[in-house]
């Protein structure tokens, strides 16, 4: 079997369907064991995942570790953030669970997604403003503190690891170039971020440079940092304003 199915799992899995076999024959396929328990444990909280939303990462969970840190040491805790992407939720909710003094937007372009995000908000006990936008045609109305994004970065045509194959596309995919999203995120960022910022990225492995050139024309007076994931790749782009 390509899912490793352990004893814990097996047993949620036969409590919660009556055909145990075609549920095999599904991991067999490498259809997401998450999707059918339901929920994932991300940073010690349960959230909910469907073919809706892509499945929370380990890495994700050190990016938001490490954001949380940057927005205590720039003491922006009751300050405003905004999440381009939220899928899940996932990151909203732990950075509102962290730091509940701030105040949070986060966006989607899927309206299945944020059904789901809201969910997970209502069940870990947060309030986010959630709002249903595509973010190239988002008219912002307000200013932000801190921006974080786990965008599609995967290039159009390039091939996927076969576990993802069910996960949203449009959570996965960018462009030809894998850039777009970060382009339009770093406009965002310089028209719309307060004087005293963060932002905050997760990016494919062997981009940091680029992106981190591209980051300089927009952001030329900042401190930009990549920063690497607990397997030592490049995973993560801060931006932080001096």
């Amino acid at each position: 079997m390509k899912n490793k199915l352990n004893e814990k799992d097996l047993k949620l899995l036969k409590g919660k369907y009556v055909d145990i076999n075609s549920v095999i024959n599904k991991l067999k396929n490498n259809y997401p064991i998450q999707y059918l328990i339901g929920n994932v444990d991300f940073y010690g909280k349960k959230i909910c995942v469907n073919k809706n939303v892509l499945i929370p990462r380990f890495e994700t969970e050190t990016l938001v570790e490490k954001t949380l840190h940057y927005i205590n040491k720039l003491n922006l805790n009751k300050g405003s953030l905004l999440e381009i992407g939220t899928g899940s939720g996932c990151i909203s909710i732990i950075i509102k669970s962290e730091i509940p003094s701030l105040e949070i937007t986060a966006i989607d372009i899927s309206r299945k997604a944020l059904t789901l995000a809201k969910k997970n908000a209502k069940i870990n006990k947060v309030k986010i403003n959630f709002i249903q936008k595509d973010v190239f045609k988002y008219n912002m109305i307000n200013n932000y503190d801190v921006l974080i994004s786990n965008p599609p970065y995967i290039k159009l045509g390039d091939k996927i690891d076969p576990r993802t194959k069910y996960e949203p596309k449009i959570a996965i995919y960018a462009d030809e170039t894998g850039l777009i999203y970060y382009k339009k995120i770093f406009e965002i960022g310089k028209e719309f971020l307060n004087k005293k910022f963060i932002i905050a990225l997760e990016i494919e492995e062997t981009k940091g440079k680029e992106l981190k050139n591209i980051a300089k024309e927009f952001f030329p007076n900042s401190k930009i940092k990549i920063e690497k994931d607990l397997a030592g790749k490049d995973r993560y782009l801060f931006i932080l304003s001096e």
